[in-house]
């Protein structure tokens, strides 16, 4: 089992904030979070990208045990928006499915800031 940080939460704290934040990629495909945050969120994200491309229904089931069922545009939620638009946009690519873009630090606490997005977006 890999490490991660722990980002000053528990283990049930710190799956839902980031099930939350990969949905909001997926719909969004651009988020603004901390530096920590999102590099733990990009690998997370770059293996469901690349579940979302193998397209199976185990693949598919897997994918909808983490991202949650929010609506990202009014007929497609987030689940189907990685199946249906983002996994063929990524189907030559081998992995590099994100980038995190340095913003500085915040205003409140000085955390250093980013964008995490995804690659090829329009």
């Amino acid at each position: 089992m890999a490490q991660h940080q722990k980002l000053s939460r528990d283990s049930s704290s710190r799956k839902a904030l980031f099930r939350d934040l990969v949905t909001d990629l997926f719909i969004y495909e651009r988020i603004q979070t901390t530096e920590a945050k999102a590099k733990e969120l990009r690998s997370i994200a770059e293996k469901l990208i690349t579940l979302a491309k193998r397209g199976d229904l185990h693949a598919r089931r897997q994918v909808a045990s983490f991202v949650r069922r929010e609506a990202a545009n009014e007929n497609q939620d987030a689940i189907q928006k990685l199946f249906a638009d983002l996994a063929p946009r990524y189907a030559e690519r081998q992995g590099g499915y994100t980038r995190i873009l340095k913003l500085g630090p915040r205003r409140g606490d000085a955390a250093p800031m980013v964008y995490l997005e995804l690659v090829d977006r329009a």
